[in-house]
């Protein structure tokens, strides 16, 4: 089952936002230290800290924490 707190908290930290304002309306869009940078970063970081392996194919599309969620949430479900 996906931490949401542990995902948040990582999404925050990466972003250097407040961990209280990540929600399902957090996106590239609407965050603007969410570069192609630190977009790898996120990638690389969720990764790490879920012990879980995002396909490239589907990592430049994870752009909102709405997307994020999903995906990682079946990635760990997967590898339970």
């Amino acid at each position: 089952m996906l931490d949401e707190t542990k995902l948040k908290s990582v999404i925050a930290a990466i972003l250097e936002i407040d961990e209280n304002s990540v929600d399902q309306n957090t996106s590239m869009d609407n965050v603007e230290s969410w570069d192609s940078i630190k977009h790898m970063d996120l990638i690389l970081a969720i990764e790490e800290e879920f012990g879980v392996s995002v396909p490239d194919e589907e990592a430049a599309d994870l752009t909102s924490y709405a997307l994020i969620k999903l995906v990682v949430a079946d990635l760990v479900k997967d590898k339970g």
